[in-house]
């Protein structure tokens, strides 16, 4: 591949919880740029994570990473373990002296969001809830307190927090009461970190998907693959606006390939806003708009038919 087409060649990354979904899409699609990627989770094909999936692991993404063009490099990491973040760090610096890209995308709750639907705060799992945010918070402050000196390191770092949902549509209450909280925090961590970082020349965003077709939306929530998708819309009839992993991939590459990036510092950034920004598309040649479509259709009440949204 030429530079133009790999304008990550030399940039090394990071992409905390990069064993499916956005984290494993965006890991691969740094790769593609040309990008170093450390791809980390906690699943590995000697052990399973308490998500409970053995189908995807960090090896098979860095195996991605590498079949895309770049370099992967899968560290078994669970971003609660602070020596763990320790030895992680310790390692991208002796390799490479610099860290370029921090993306942080760990969550792993959904298996306790389940049971959580329709109760009220004082009603749920106390422990549970707290686990969630454990996961979902706690995770991205770790790995940004250890990762962050090393990014800093050089001027033109950009960290990536992973959320779900932008700013103005997480106004609304996202059920429940410990998922609304940790998904609202990346929001804050983004735009705190943007003025700390601003002295190093660094960037921070907050990036969220659309309706994201991730593994276990497909072969879980709705028994579905990703070749008979469309089948799942008689369940659910805003999974027509959804996107593939790679949707949001393709924006944290060209957000982190942007030598202006730093225009969007502290901002909450969405796939489909990238899209129009950068010129590109999912992988059908789309451009779903997630939000516009549930708010504007969904909630709103608006009669249009979700091609009108792609």
């Amino acid at each position: 591949m030429t530079t133009s087409q790999q304008p990550l060649q030399g940039r090394i990354a990071l992409v905390a919880g990069a064993t499916r979904g956005a984290g494993r899409a965006m890991a691969v699609e740094l790769g593609r740029a040309g990008a170093t990627v450390y791809a980390t989770g906690r699943t590995t094909r000697t052990q399973v994570s308490e998500v409970g999936r053995a189908t995807e692991t960090i090896e098979e993404t860095a195996e991605l990473i590498d079949a895309a063009g770049g370099t992967g490099i899968a560290v078994p990491t669970d971003h609660l373990d602070r020596e763990q973040l320790k030895s992680l760090v310790a390692r991208i610096d002796r390799d490479h002296g610099r860290l370029d890209i921090l993306v942080n995308d760990i969550w792993g709750g959904d298996h306790l969001l389940v049971k959580q639907w329709g109760k009220k705060l004082w009603e749920l799992d106390l422990d549970e809830g707290m686990r969630m945010l454990r996961l979902g918070v706690e995770t991205h402050l770790n790995t940004s307190y250890f990762a962050l000196p090393l990014l800093v390191r050089n001027p033109g770092g950009l960290v990536v927090e992973i959320t779900d949902g932008t700013e103005e549509f997480n106004r609304d209450y996202r059920e429940t009461f410990f998922y609304d909280l940790a998904k609202a925090a990346p929001l804050r961590m983004a735009r705190a970190l943007a003025e700390e970082l601003k002295e190093y020349g660094g960037t921070a965003v907050c990036l969220t998907p659309g309706f994201l077709r991730s593994e276990s939306m497909l072969d879980t929530a709705f028994k579905v693959t990703e070749e008979t998708w469309q089948d799942a819309i008689a369940q659910e009839p805003a999974f027509a606006i959804s996107e593939t992993p790679r949707f949001i991939g393709r924006a944290v590459a060209a957000l982190a390939a942007d030598p202006e990036a730093a225009r969007w510092s502290g901002q909450s950034l969405s796939s489909v806003q990238l899209a129009r920004e950068y010129g590109f598309t999912d992988v059908d040649g789309s451009v779903p708009d997630a939000f516009a479509y549930i708010t504007e259709v969904v909630k709103g009440g608006k009669q249009a038919p979700a091609s009108d949204y792609r």
